[in-house]
């Protein structure tokens, strides 16, 4: 009889029998859900399907007829004597050969003789024994005739199972069957019929969870349906097939610089390596690690593409170029467009995207939340992509030629991780490259090797020639390493440390305006710093009247709020509609679907905010997208003021750019002061400034000793605090304030090591 073994891993249960690490047969039994545990069931499962039974829920008592046939071919006599069950099987399962019937008969009086031991008398031992005959004609009869052949039949049992049934189970293991008990329900019931787990394993793997809802072989016979039916998409497979990963020794780079002799020989299979590598072994030598790696592989002479950042989206035109029709459900949509890929000279790679393509797009379709609308946007970027990218990866391609895809960076978007699983099943090594490990990343795939350094780099553009290297010396890498250390949750920050920030606005007192004024910003409250995106409180109100009607003691302390960083206008309007702007003439190629179109702004000829550091542009455009998007303005999105808000925010004047360009984040801010003492109207233009300062990370404070409205008649809602702090006062003389001289001193940090600001 056949022996139950332990698997090394999964892939044993379908090896044949000489073939497995130890002679014999697995019974083990399915507690748990994981990715891997699907997808061996679905094999599993079209393996009994071919080769073997499936059993979903009970396995039926023999009914009377079912007896009364035993019974006329087999007679009552029954003796507890396996040369008895030995001649009986030849009579009544005579497709059986000699061996197979001295295996089952064996197990079969095994069975009843443990039964026997426990108590059983020799009525229930030849009911049983006539149970496990009629099962074995009416439910087994198409595998014991292949019981211990080379190529092991298997049993998939889906449901609780019975005493008894576990028994006709086990006597089919012995006589050379392999078994799965898939159990949904736990393992508690099994255990009360084996306490001590000695005729079946217990399959553990790590990250199991409960089973989905309505998981169970209905669903997997399915699911397999499914796929099928899509495997007809692919007009036929190719003839060559991925090996991805499995000839890898983890080295990295190494592994992916292996010609294909070295990769393996087997003329089914084309072998690529999908792999991600997060931080870097070592900081002094990266960049020119990464730079000989590409001289490398140009030189011998395989295709290489290498993208950093954000996958540029399809352009209009490419979108245009895929003409797509009215779906009724997914498999149309795939069907339709996978025939879109065309792929001259090689009908094997055509047909490895194709497969590849409805592949990923099938897995996509199973995400909660995808809509037949979604999964076609996310199709259409896909095809884009690739007649994109596919001559310079695939250009000339031959039988066993294998490119090379480098990401730098995360990939941020699902349809990015989507694109980069579908060139993983192509002749590609796919290499993601992740040196800052602090960077998102959205991909997660089971086929996936990853690699993980210690060391940490933020690098944004690969070193494709020698100029593009900066090698950092071991002192560099040192200092850098200290930053982080001292910068990192301490509440201490280095200069210009953040680049992406949103304001908070204060509900505060009156009196302390002029506490909080100059102070740092990460040290008024609410001051944090969330996943690198700083939350600047800021000040934002209108002090409306005159305390104790005392002019002068006004003016002064206006006066001390005067610092450095602070503009102060003194006369309503500041910007005049009529003023000269020579952005109006273009913002409608600026702005379009609702959003602003970045890259058409910075390359335009009126773009004048091009000398900032990148950092600073992007974060004036991001608050001018914001204050677009909240419609605090009156008017946006109804009578084009959409477009006067662009005009003015790409317009500031000088000493407004210059406090923006010094201006850092988790220090001192820059400030607007506006006094406002007439009846002239402020204008829109000065309520779209004085927003959007805000919105920037400035403290703006509206004097208006007369209480008139100023800028909140431009407002769709209350955004200022407003303090009344006295009597209203008219037609007041507005002094010229001077700034106090902004402070020379230098930091320890400077002072230690000897630079300067």
């Amino acid at each position: 009889m056949f022996e139950h073994r332990k698997l090394q891993n999964l892939e044993d249960y379908f090896k044949e029998l000489n073939q497995r690490p130890e002679k014999g047969i697995y019974f083990y039994r399915i507690n748990g859900y994981q990715e891997e545990i699907r997808l061996f069931l679905e094999r599993y499962c079209e393996a009994a399907r071919k080769t073997g039974v499936v059993i979903e829920g009970k396995i039926p008592n023999p009914e009377e007829r079912n007896l009364n046939y035993y019974e006329e071919i087999m007679g009552k006599e029954f003796r507890m004597d396996a040369g008895f069950m030995e001649q009986s099987l030849r009579k009544w399962l005579p497709r059986m050969n000699d061996y197979q019937r001295k295996q089952v008969a064996s197990s079969i009086y095994d069975t009843l003789a443990a039964m026997g031991r426990e108590g059983k008398n020799d009525n229930i031992l030849k009911n049983a024994y006539i149970k496990f005959l009629c099962w074995l004609y009416y439910k087994f009869e198409r595998i014991v005739s292949r019981l211990g052949e080379n190529e092991v039949p298997k049993i998939l049992y889906d449901g609780t199972v019975s005493n008894y049934e576990l028994k006709i189970l086990n006597i089919l293991a012995k006589a050379g069957s392999d078994l799965v008990l898939l159990q949904r329900n736990g393992d508690q019931d099994y255990c009360r019929l084996d306490p001590a787990g000695s005729l079946s394993e217990v399959l553990e793997l790590p990250g199991m969870t409960a089973f989905p809802e309505g998981f169970g072989v209905r669903w997997l016979f399915s699911e397999m349906e499914k796929r099928w039916n899509r495997e007809k998409l692919y007009g036929g497979g190719p003839q060559i097939t991925a090996c991805t990963n499995a000839w890898i020794e983890g080295t990295g780079l190494l592994d992916v610089l292996k010609n294909s002799s070295e990769r393996g020989s087997d003329a089914r299979f084309f072998y690529n390596c999908f792999l991600r590598i997060d931080g870097v072994e070592d900081k002094v030598t990266y960049l020119n690690d990464l730079y000989q790696f590409h001289l490398k592989i140009l030189n011998e002479g395989r295709k290489l593409l290498i993208l950093e950042g954000e996958i540029p989206p399809p352009t209009p035109e490419e979108i245009q170029k895929t003409q797509r029709k009215n779906y009724g459900n997914a498999d149309q949509m795939l069907a339709d467009l996978s025939g879109k890929i065309r792929c001259s000279g090689s009908g094997d790679l055509e047909k490895l995207m194709r497969r590849a393509f409805v592949e990923v797009l099938s897995e996509e379709e199973q995400t909660p939340g995808v809509n037949l609308n979604r999964l076609t946007n996310h199709a259409v970027y896909l095809l884009c992509w690739l007649e994109r990218y596919r001559q310079e990866l695939f250009g000339g391609w031959k039988f066993p030629m294998v490119g090379c895809f480098v990401h730098l960076g995360g990939l941020r978007s699902g349809k990015e991780a989507m694109f980069v699983k579908l060139l993983s099943r192509l002749p590609l090594d796919v290499v993601l490259l992740k040196p800052d490990r602090d960077a998102p990343c959205s991909l997660s795939d089971a086929h996936l090797y990853e690699i993980h350094y210690g060391q940490s780099m933020k690098v944004s553009r690969f070193p494709k020639e020698g100029r593009d290297i900066r090698m950092g010396t071991a002192a560099y890498h040192a200092e850098r390493e200290l930053d982080e250390v001292m910068y990192q949750d301490s509440g201490m920050y280095r200069n210009q440390q953040y680049d992406r920030a949103l304001s908070l606005s204060l509900q505060t007192m009156y009196e302390e305006i002029s506490i909080l004024w100059n102070q740092e910003v990460k040290y008024r409250p609410n001051f944090a710093v969330t996943d690198a995106v700083v939350s600047i409180p800021v000040l934002f109100a209108k002090v409306s009247g005159v305390k104790d009607g005392q002019v002068n003691r006004y003016w002064s302390e206006i006066h001390t709020l005067v610092t450095p960083d602070t503009m102060v206008i003194r006369k309503a309007p500041h910007i005049n509609p009529t003023d000269a702007n020579p952005v109006k003439a273009h913002v409608t190629e600026f702005f379009k679907n609702g959003k602003l179109q970045k890259a058409k702004i910075k390359a335009h000829a009126c773009y004048t905010y091009g000398f900032l550091r990148e950092e600073m542009q992007d974060h004036i455009l991001e608050k001018l997208q914001l204050l677009i998007d909240q419609r605090l303005i009156r008017g946006t999105f109804e009578n084009g003021t959409e477009y006067t808000i662009i005009s003015v925010v790409l317009n500031l004047e000088k000493e407004i750019v210059r406090l923006l360009q010094r201006f850092d984040f988790t220090k001192k801010n820059p400030k607007l002061i506006y006094i406002h003492t007439t009846e002239t109207l402020i204008s829109l233009e000065d309520s779209i400034l004085t927003a959007f300062l805000n919105l920037a990370g400035f403290d703006v404070v509206f004097f208006v000793p007369t209480g008139y409205q100023s800028i909140e008649k431009h407002f769709n809602r209350i955004i200022m605090e407003e303090h009344q702090i006295g009597e209203y006062l008219y037609d007041l003389q507005v002094p010229s304030f001077k700034a106090a001289p902004s402070n020379t001193r230098r930091s320890w940090r400077e002072i230690i090591f000897k630079r300067g600001s």
